[in-house]
């Protein structure tokens, strides 16, 4: 089996020629509580990216604004230089003030600092991906996002972004986005229990747009459902690989991007991939969204 069938294949958004697989590392965990301040363990934080990819993992998910600038520091201390065919996508359009809370931050001014942050605390002269993040706390909006997106394509146009990506937006806001830049992937909350963007992902798939959920496993708080309970026992794994395989079943352009900062725990997010749910168990599976309050983030605006 090679590493990106362990890693639940890859897929290359369209016209990028990136092979991502879909099993890839999200950052926010290798910094403090709620993403902030330093993590408890600065050699486990180190650890965990190494380790993640020594497994063959090319798709590292971070901020600059997680920490702030911690996650990015431990990338960089822990793997620089990178290999060839890591892709590290990062995000912009928030900011941490000293109260831990995340203010937007998407002013012309703001973005272009952003940026440069990112290519400063990872080590890097170009950006592979770039998710402008907007919308509210708890999901998008319709605001516009011209605006913002104009400033991101202008430094793309510079050469310091490669790919453009989008987080918390609605369908609307991709169309506005795509007649200013090609948008390569969308980074959204989705898991089993809160499933509003099934239709999203279908109309990406036809795009060949990937598709990245953030709080795949459900938040802060991990999803709790007596279905998930039962359909892991009865295929003999945790309820963790359960709700991340399913996400790889759903659709061939969905992304993982679940953290940690455990080798330990990194290993067993990665059996996800061979994971294979039968049909009855899928059925199940889909009575979650019907059956849980819709989860709702707390704290960070991803």
């Amino acid at each position: 089996m090679s590493p990106s069938d362990r890693l639940g294949g890859t897929f290359t958004p369209a016209g990028t020629g990136l092979a991502i697989d879909r099993m890839g590392y999200g950052a926010m965990q290798l910094t403090g509580p709620r993403a902030f301040g330093p993590p408890r363990d600065h050699a486990a934080a180190l650890a965990v990216v190494r380790e993640a990819v020594r497994l063959g993992i090319n798709h590292i998910d971070t901020s600059d604004y997680y920490g702030p600038h911690i996650a990015n520091a431990i990338i960089r201390e822990a793997i620089h230089p990178y290999p060839k065919d890591l892709v590290i996508v990062t995000k912009v359009g928030a900011r941490r003030a000293p109260d831990k809370s995340w203010p937007a931050a998407l002013s012309r001014e703001d973005l272009a600092n952003a940026v440069q942050d990112n290519l400063s605390h990872l080590g890097l002269d170009v950006l592979e991906i770039v998710n402008l993040r907007v919308g509210g706390q708890l999901g998008p909006n319709e605001s516009s996002i011209a605006e913002p997106l104009t400033a991101l394509a202008d430094l793309q146009a510079k050469g310091l972004i490669r790919h453009m990506g989008l987080s918390n937006i609605s369908q609307r806001q991709l169309a506005e986005a795509q007649a200013i830049a090609k948008i390569v992937c969308v980074q959204n909350h989705y898991n089993l229990a809160h499933r509003q963007d099934d239709p999203f992902i279908d109309m990406l798939a036809e795009q060949g747009i990937a598709y990245v959920p953030f709080f795949p496993l459900g938040g802060f708080r991990p999803l709790q459902s007596p279905l998930l309970d039962a359909a892991a026992a009865s295929m003999g794994a945790t309820t963790r690989q359960v709700a991340l395989a399913w996400l790889l079943q759903r659709s061939p352009n969905i992304l993982i991007i679940a953290g940690t900062s455990s080798v330990a725990h990194l290993h067993d997010n990665l059996k996800a991939a061979s994971l294979v749910l039968p049909p009855d168990i899928v059925v199940q599976l889909d009575r979650i969204a019907a059956h849980t309050a819709l989860a709702k983030p707390e704290g960070p605006r991803r």
